[in-house]
């Protein structure tokens, strides 16, 4: 990974980021993100939540994606995620209801799995 100078790309609001469509690199739109989710201890984001499907938000449901998984234009306010919409079919979601226990070390292991990236605590 390419070490950034700091300050070499601006620090971004939250609420900035929430309401951002997500693309692929193809320019498919796989949905927006609804909120982010910051590491108390670390000060980190941890993840990025977005929410694909549904329509008027009913139905849709909600993913956790590693931040780093996501590359932010900030002339653009939009968020691309390199993954194909097949294997983004096969993503770990949850409903809006029943939000996962987000402390549960195996769960965010797995999760930056799936997205190939390493766990940002390590």
């Amino acid at each position: 990974m390419t070490q950034l100078q700091p300050f070499s790309r601006s620090p971004v609001r939250a609420s900035t980021l929430i309401g951002t469509k997500l693309y692929s690199h193809k320019s498919e739109t796989f949905g927006d993100v609804k909120d982010v989710v910051i590491d108390p201890n670390s000060g980190r984001v941890a993840y990025v939540v977005v929410a694909f499907g549904g329509f008027l938000s009913l139905g849709e449901q909600l993913f956790t994606v590693p931040f780093s998984a996501i590359e932010y234009s900030v002339d653009k306010n939009e968020c691309v995620l390199d993954v194909s919409p097949d294997r983004l079919k096969e993503a770990p979601g949850f409903d809006p209801d029943h939000w996962p226990a987000m402390a549960d070390e195996e769960w965010n292991r797995n999760l930056y799995t799936f997205y190939g990236q390493a766990p940002y605590w390590e």
